[in-house]
């Protein structure tokens, strides 16, 4: 200030006073034409002092030199500070001066001028050069920097989001913000990226992916959540920039399991008595957040997988305690009806859980109850009882389980007398004196009714009681009655919203059901108050109920089934054409479409009207109309014989239907079938490999026997042969001859009956493979029964041998007797080794299988390897002979230019010639070795 002084002074010496335009020349021409940075930092903070006051000059004059100042000096933080907060006041229009002297016609001037001087800056160089200038770490450079950047963006936004795309690094630059240690200039990062990714997708992407989820969470966290300041505000609304409309960033969310840590937002205590204004704030920002997370205008597959998130980590139940709790404040309760409604809107498993939640009451009463309570009461507020409805709506939604539990609580047989049913509720609201509670209950059961047939037949089992003494009437006919007969019963019919509500529910419910038709028709006043109201002129008000009749009437006659001789479709076109006329039928109808209720209504689920007396349209109700409209006009101008031909394909339809759904049955059979066989055909497989096991296992222990068998009828061979050698002397060995002839009687029919088990094994053997399980099993156990019976005549015989040998009755039959014990047991040790080699023997054939597979394998390979190698010895042959007859031409060659050489005189050695010379060499070469050895 010390240069503005010296500058005003002297000027005042003079007593001349300069004008404001004059001193900014002449700072701005020190600016640049001064040598000395201190000359020129001075004249820039002169220039900063006067740019609120003087907007105009400072920018017109000084833009240039501040951009160059940016460029030049940058090692300077003092001055670049003061040249960034000299631009941000030529740009902003922020400026409390201007704020607190000047009109509104000024402010809209000022407004206009920092939109000039913004445009004026904007050129991507200059851009580019500020989001440089932000890689500075000092507060004084840094924090003019992100408000300057801000303003810009806040002016021009567009423009400066497609520099920033561009420029290398930027996005990130600026993300670095939200890791700075101070927090005014971590706050104002907040603000410049909210400005930064409103309604660009690309930035919000790049946004997300520099890991801006999990920073603004832990801000959000550090900050104290719901009960934190402003700054969580400026994180959620940071983040609901991210993601709303941005699929790609909703599922990088949900798949970085961020939904969960939303849980502990909602985590109230239980006094809930003190609400700051800036907790309603967070709270409602962050029910917000939830809800574009389950919006319906988002892809089915991403908000049904939120969806499930939400409940699986406990939000959805932690919504529910809120929506249960006392002392919320009105519009936060409001605002989670919605989240709840969204968030179980579609989801069987959270349309499940929501209605299983009871209210804190005593005693317990379902919540959905409480909620319609609230709906058809008519001193609750509007908004509250907008958000009943949809989330009632939202409920019912793709449920058709919600759908018949609803209208069971209207049915006599489950009409409960002691307690509070939502039918009781909705049927009270249909015939209440307000006409809003009328609409709701209206729209409300309709909804019930939406896509499910079935539940549109039950609900014409529902039985209402007028008034003592008369019959009770059903709830059809108590509607029509209101409609056709309001002076009678009731003034209320002559509402617009009430009638308009009525006619909603009628639709809905004849459409689709041929029976609700037969059941409306079958009333005689109905068709004629319906004519009479579409042929009456009316005014604007009337005109959407007279559309309304119009599709009544004309869903009478396409899902007509021509049960009613009176009513039939013939008959009812013919009272349009007669009584009104199809053209004006046609006009009457296009009156619903063409009210502006309809469009606002059809654009999105959520009944969002600015007073209740616009409340007419549902948006459920726009579709079914514009699914009707096209087929009721058709229908109109079909002439007998086309719905006579359309009657013959329906049913043609209906023949072909039932035969394709025969055939689906016919093949739901045979897969049923063939998977019992599948699972009956292992079964069979498991019990085949387990009688596999068995038949081998008695196969081994036979062969075992066998040889058992063998090994003692040669023993016992061996000691006949001893016997007969000594037969002279069996009497001095103690054996009588009798005795010996006995037993040789007796193994001659052990042979026998040895070669008989032969034959029958041999021929068991051939018969194995061809029975069942069944036939082998008895077979095994024949062979098992033999094979004991042989066992028992071996020990038999060996009785009698010891026998024989314990009757000698002197010295040398005794020793005879030990030499017999002997003998037989060596032959048990025999036989005990012969199993052990047997054994051994299998297992020698099992590890020779397994190395004869694993030759045959390494022979295939060597076959292959044998043939590659065959190839190649043929292709190496191929080549050879191709070089031999190259190496012959070279030859001829050589041989010709030889002879060449020769009759031109030049001395040319022959090939024959050297190898003589070398060997001659070599035997020169010999003899000296010669003679060196014999010295």
């Amino acid at each position: 200030m010390n240069f503005l002084r010296g500058v005003m002074g002297g000027q005042q010496s003079s007593g001349v006073q300069p004008s404001g335009a004059e001193t900014i020349q002449k700072l701005c021409d020190r600016v640049a034409s001064s040598t000395l940075l201190e000359d020129r930092r001075d004249a820039v903070r002169a220039l900063k002092s006067l740019s609120k006051k003087y907007r105009l000059e400072v920018g017109t004059q000084a833009m240039d030199h501040l951009l160059n100042v940016l460029q030049t000096d940058r090692s300077d933080s003092e001055i670049i500070g003061y040249a960034l907060d000299t631009l941000y006041n030529i740009v902003s229009n922020d400026t409390e001066e201007a704020a607190e002297s000047e009109d509104e016609n000024q402010q809209v001037q000022t407004d206009d001028l920092g939109v000039q001087f913004t445009e004026l800056f904007m050129k991507q160089e200059n851009v580019t050069l500020l989001l440089s200038v932000l890689e500075e770490f000092d507060f004084h450079v840094r924090w003019p920097g992100v408000k300057l950047l801000t303003t810009l963006l806040k002016q021009q936004g567009p423009q400066v989001q497609q520099i920033v795309l561009v420029c290398p690094m930027g996005v990130s630059r600026l993300m670095d913000l939200l890791d700075d240690s101070r927090e005014v200039i971590r706050n104002d990062g907040l603000l410049l990226l909210q400005q930064l990714t409103k309604g660009n997708a690309a930035i919000q992407k790049i946004v997300a992916f520099e890991n801006a989820f999990e920073r603004l969470l832990d801000i959000i966290t550090e900050e104290g959540s719901s009960d934190g300041g402003i700054v969580v505000e400026d994180c959620l609304i940071l983040l609901q920039n991210l993601l709303k409309y941005n699929n790609s960033n909703q599922n990088f969310f949900k798949e970085g399991s961020y939904i969960q840590r939303m849980k502990t937002w909602f985590e109230v205590g239980d006094d809930n008595s003190g609400w700051s204004a800036q907790k309603v704030t967070n709270l409602h920002l962050m029910l917000q957040l939830v809800r574009v997370l389950v919006s319906p205008m988002n892809p089915p597959g991403a908000t049904s997988s939120c969806q499930k998130v939400m409940y699986q980590c406990g939000l959805l139940q932690q919504l529910c305690i809120i929506l249960m709790a006392t002392g919320v404040p009105a519009d936060i309760l409001t605002e989670t009806i919605n989240t709840v409604s969204e968030v179980i809107r579609g989801s069987q498993i959270n349309q499940d859980y929501f209605a299983s939640v009871n209210a804190p009451s005593n005693p317990p009463r379902p919540a959905i109850v409480v909620l319609l309570m609230s709906m058809v009461n008519e001193r609750q507020p509007f908004v509250l009882r907008c958000a009943v409805l949809y989330c009632f709506q939202c409920f019912l939604y793709k449920n058709q389980k919600g759908q018949a539990e609803i209208v069971a609580t209207l049915l006599p047989s489950t009409i409960d007398a002691t307690s509070l049913s939502a039918g009781q509720l909705l049927c009270g609201g249909l015939f209440s004196t307000d006409s809003l509670s009328n609409w709701c209950a209206a729209v409300a059961l309709a909804h019930a009714l939406l896509e499910n047939s079935t539940q549109k037949e039950q609900l014409l089992r529902v039985q209402l009681a007028t008034s003592i003494g008369n019959p009770p009437v059903s709830l059809l006919q108590q509607c029509t009655n209101i409609l056709s007969q309001g002076d009678k019963i009731t003034r209320r019919g002559s509402k617009v919203q009430t009638r308009v509500g009525l006619l909603m529910l009628l639709c809905t419910w004849l459409s689709s059901c041929p029976i609700a038709v037969t059941h409306f028709l079958h009333n005689a006043a109905n068709v004629p108050f319906l004519t009479a109201q579409i042929s009456e002129n009316l005014g604007e008000e009337e005109q959407l109920v007279q559309g309304l009749c119009a599709l009544l009437l004309g869903i009478c006659i396409y899902y007509n089934d021509n049960s009613l001789e009176n009513n039939t479709k013939e008959k009812l076109k013919q009272l349009i054409e007669k009584r009104l006329g199809k053209e004006i039928f046609i006009e009457k109808l296009s009156f619903i479409n063409k009210h502006e209720c309809y469009s606002k209504a059809a654009q999105k689920p959520q009944p969002t009207f600015s007073s209740p007396d616009n409340m007419m349209f549902d948006h459920e109700f726009t579709k079914l109309v514009k699914e009707l409209e096209a087929v009721i006009i058709k229908a109109v101008y079909k002439s007998s014989e086309e719905d006579k031909k359309e009657e013959e394909v329906k049913k043609s339809l209906e023949q072909h239907d039932n035969i394709i759904s025969h055939y689906k049955n016919v093949i739901r059979e045979q897969d049923t079938q063939i998977e019992e066989l599948k699972q009956s055909v292992s079964s069979l497989q498991v019990k085949n490999e387990q009688f596999q096991t068995t038949v081998s296992q008695q196969l081994a222990q036979i062969q075992q026997h066998k040889d058992q068998y063998n090994v003692l009828k040669i023993q016992l061979g061996k000691d006949n042969q001893h016997h007969n050698a000594h037969n002279s002397s069996a009497q001095v060995n103690g054996f009588q001859p009798e005795e010996v002839s006995r037993l040789k009687e007796e193994i001659e029919e052990l042979k026998k009956q040895q070669d008989l088990l032969k034959g029958e094994l041999s021929e068991k053997n051939t018969l194995i493979q061809n029975l069942d399980i069944e036939t082998l099993r008895s077979q095994l156990y024949v062979q098992s029964s033999e094979i004991n019976r042989l066992q028992t005549e071996r020990m038999e015989l060996l009785q009698k041998i010891e026998a024989n040998a314990a009757a000698g009755g002197d010295h040398a039959p005794q020793v005879k007797n030990i030499e017999l014990e002997e003998k037989v047991a060596s032959l048990l040790k025999e036989v005990n080794s012969t199993k052990e080699e047997l054994k051994a023997v299998s297992e020698e054939r099992a590890s020779l299988k397994q190395e004869l597979d694993s030759v045959r394998s390494t022979a295939a390979i060597l076959q292959d390897e044998k043939l590659k190698l065959t190839q190649d010895v043929s292709e190496s042959k191929k080549e050879q002979d191709d070089l031999l007859i190259l190496l012959a031409d070279q030859d001829q060659k050589i041989l010709s230019l030889k002879n060449k050489l020769k009759e031109l005189g030049e001395q040319v050695e022959d090939e024959d010639d050297l190898e003589s010379g070398d060997a001659a060499d070599e035997d020169d070469l010999d003899d000296d070795d010669g003679r060196e050895d014999d010295m």
